[in-house]
C-alpha cells in the first residue's frame, strides 16, 4: 500500500471510528469568563448534571434512540441507513429539578448556560462530529433556546421528511468556530473588547517597505497594551492558556513583558532559532517596530498567568512570505512565528495545545480568514512535526536569502472538521 493510501485510510479512521468512553468527567473546568463548570457523562445513571459555580443549571438524559445526519443522503435510498457515518445517541436537555440559578426563572436556562452546556457535551463527547439533542418542553424558554441554537449556527435540523422535527444536531465544527458567542454573551474564548468585534469592514490599504509592495485590506487598530485576546482552559493539563497583547510601556520604564522577552532572546536555545540576542534597548526597538506594523500582532502566551512564550501573528498579504505562496495569500490569511521561552513549558503535549490554540485564535478573530500558515526551516523536524500534528500540510518549499523554508498551511474547513481542540 502506498504512503498516500495509508494516510487517507488514517484520515477516514479518524473521522468514522467513534467510541465514546463511559464515565468521562469535566471536573473544575474553567470557562473563559472564569466560571467553574462540572459535568459527567455516565452511561449507567439516567440523569447527568451540569454545574456552574456550584449551581445545577440543567440536566441531561441519554434517550433510548439514535440519530444520524448525512445531508447528502436526504431523499435517497441511503437516508438513515448510511453505514459510513455513525449513529449517535440522542441527548435530552431538561431544566434542573433541584436548584434554579438566581439569574433565571425556574425551568429557564440562560443563553450563556446553554452555550456552556454545549461546551460540556463537546468536551465529554469530543470525538463526535455532531451531537443530536432535543430540548425538553419542560424548559420554559425552549423556543428561545431553539432559535438561538439554529440562528447562531451552533446546530441545525436535518431538513429530511423522515427526520424528527424536534431534534437539533449540534456541530462540533461550528461550536469551535465561536458560533453563539459574539453578540449573544461574554463567555466565549475572545474576551469582551472593541478589538474582538469582527469582522472589521473592508477598505483598501497599501504597504510599501524595502521588502514589500502590496495592496491589501486596512487592518483593525491594535489592542490596548496588556489586553487579553484569547483565553481557553485545557483540561488535558488542567491549566488555562492565555494570549495577551504585548505590554511595552513608553519611555525608559521597562515592563514584565519586555524583561521576559529580553531574557528569552539571550538564552542560547532561543538565540539559535531567532538570532536576536542583544541589549534591552535592542529588544525595545524590535518590539516597537512590530507594534507599529499594522499587519503584525505581538503576543505573550502564558499558562495560568505565567509567561511561557511569544508569538507574532501576521497578515500574509503584506508580508515578505506572500510572493512565495502558490496563487498568493487570501486577504485575511495569517501566519505564525513563535518561540517558547521557558524550558519547563516545552514538550509535545503543551506544544500541541498552544500551537492549535494560536490557529484557533486566528480563525476566531475574523471569519474571513480561510488559511493559517507557517514557514519553518525545512530542516527543523521538531516544528515540522508540530505543524503536521495540527493538520497542516506542505504547500511548497522555497528559499529566503537566509534559510530554506517549508510553507505549511491549514485551511479553516479541515482544522475545524477534525478533532483537534
Amino acid at each position: 500500500m502506498t504512503r498516500a493510501a495509508q494516510r487517507l485510510l488514517a484520515i477516514q479512521s479518524a473521522l468514522t471510528n467513534i467510541s465514546v468512553s463511559d464515565d468521562q468527567k469535566v471536573d473544575n473546568f474553567i470557562l473563559p469568563d472564569g466560571a467553574v463548570m462540572t459535568a459527567k457523562a455516565d452511561s449507567v445513571s439516567p440523569t447527568n448534571y451540569i454545574h456552574i459555580d456550584g449551581l445545577i443549571v440543567c440536566e441531561y438524559h441519554l434517550l433510548d434512540r439514535t440519530a444520524q445526519l448525512v445531508i447528502s443522503a436526504v431523499g435517497t435510498q441511503f437516508e438513515n441507513t448510511a453505514s459510513h457515518v455513525p449513529n449517535f445517541q440522542v441527548i435530552e436537555i431538561i431544566p434542573s429539578s433541584q436548584v434554579s440559578s438566581p439569574q433565571t426563572s425556574r425551568n429557564d436556562i440562560s443563553v450563556k448556560d446553554i452555550w456552556a452546556t454545549v461546551y460540556a457535551l463537546f468536551t465529554l463527547y469530543h470525538d463526535q462530529e455532531i451531537i443530536p439533542i432535543v430540548l425538553s418542553q419542560e424548559i420554559n424558554n425552549s423556543e428561545e433556546l431553539r432559535s438561538y441554537l439554529l440562528r447562531s449556527g451552533l446546530g441545525r435540523t436535518a431538513h429530511a421528511p423522515t427526520a424528527s422535527k424536534e431534534e437539533i444536531y449540534l456541530h462540533r465544527a461550528t461550536f469551535w468556530q465561536g458560533a453563539g458567542t459574539q453578540g449573544y454573551h461574554n463567555r466565549g474564548w475572545l474576551p469582551p473588547s472593541s478589538f474582538s468585534v469582527a469582522p472589521f469592514p473592508l477598505i483598501p490599504s497599501f504597504t510599501r517597505t524595502p521588502i514589500v509592495i502590496s495592496g491589501h485590506p486596512l487592518r483593525p487598530p491594535k489592542p490596548e497594551p496588556g489586553e487579553t485576546l484569547f483565553r481557553r482552559f485545557c483540561p488535558s493539563i488542567g491549566e488555562t492558556l492565555e494570549f495577551t497583547y504585548f505590554d511595552l510601556r513608553s519611555g525608559s520604564t521597562t515592563s514584565k513583558h519586555l524583561d521576559t522577552f529580553h531574557r528569552w532572546h539571550n538564552s542560547e536555545r532561543v538565540n539559535k532559532a531567532w538570532g536576536e540576542r542583544g541589549s534591552l534597548e535592542k529588544h525595545r526597538a524590535y518590539i516597537t517596530e512590530i507594534m507599529n506594523d499594522p499587519g503584525v500582532l505581538p503576543v505573550i502566551m502564558s499558562w495560568n498567568g505565567e509567561p511561557m512564550g511569544y508569538a507574532e501573528i501576521t497578515y500574509l498579504k503584506e508580508n515578505h512570505v506572500a510572493p512565495h505562496i502558490p496563487g498568493g495569500p487570501g486577504d485575511w490569511d495569517r501566519s505564525l512565528h513563535v518561540l517558547v521561552g521557558e524550558d519547563k513549558f516545552r514538550g509535545t503535549v503543551r506544544t500541541n495545545l498552544w500551537h492549535r490554540a494560536l490557529i484557533h485564535y486566528c480563525f476566531l478573530a475574523d471569519p474571513r480568514t480561510e488559511s493559517v500558515m507557517g514557514e519553518p526551516k525545512a530542516d527543523n523536524p521538531s516544528i515540522i512535526k508540530v505543524d503536521f500534528d495540527s493538520a497542516m500540510h506542505i504547500r511548497t518549499i522555497f528559499d529566503f536569502p537566509y534559510k530554506r523554508s517549508a510553507l505549511f498551511c491549514v485551511p479553516r474547513y479541515r482544522f475545524f472538521r477534525l478533532d483537534l481542540l
